[in-house]
C-alpha cells in the first residue's frame, strides 16, 4: 500500500497476534523493514491511520502511535490533509552510532532467534536470503 502508481502494492501490513510483540512495535518494524528492503522508498504514501485500522481490524489509535514514533524518529512525514509518506531526507548518524546500533540490533535479533529455537545458522542463512530481494527493489 504505497504510493507509486499503476502498480500492485509492493508493501503490506501483517500481524501475527500471537508472537508477543506489540501491535505498534510489529508496525514499526515492518516499515523499517520495508525500507531496508527497499519495498518502501522516499515518498511512498502510507495507508491513512483509519485505513490502515480497519485493514488491520485494530485500533487507529495502535496505528497513530507506530507513525508518530516514526515521525519522530525522522522516518516518515505527515502532511496535514495528504496523507503520510517515507521522509525523503536520510537519518544521519555518525559511524561510531551506526556501528553501535547495528551491534546491538544484530545481538537482539540473535537473541530473539535463539530464543525461539533458531540457531545462529540458520539465521544467517534465512538473511542472505533476503540479500538479492532487497537488490531487485531498489
Amino acid at each position: 500500500m504505497t504510493g507509486r502508481i499503476n502498480s500492485e502494492p509492493a508493501f503490506r501490513f501483517a500481524l501475527d497476534l500471537h508472537s508477543g510483540v506489540p501491535v505498534y512495535r510489529q508496525l514499526i518494524d515492518q516499515v523499517r523493514s520495508g525500507m531496508a528492503l527497499g519495498t518502501l522508498a522516499a515518498g511512498d504514501q502510507l495507508p491513512t491511520v483509519r485505513q490502515l485500522a480497519v485493514d488491520l481490524a485494530i485500533n487507529p489509535n495502535t496505528v497513530m502511535r507506530a507513525y508518530r514514533e516514526l515521525e519522530l524518529g525522522g522516518l516518515l512525514e505527515t502532511h496535514q490533509g495528504t496523507g503520510t509518506f517515507i521522509a525523503k531526507k536520510k537519518v544521519e548518524r555518525k559511524e561510531a552510532e551506526r556501528d553501535r546500533q547495528l551491534a546491538q540490533l544484530a545481538n537482539e535479533f540473535a537473541a530473539r532467534a535463539g530464543a525461539a529455537g533458531f540457531t545462529v545458522e540458520e539465521l544467517l542463512d534465512r538473511l542472505s536470503e533476503l540479500k538479492p530481494q532487497a537488490a531487485k527493489r531498489r
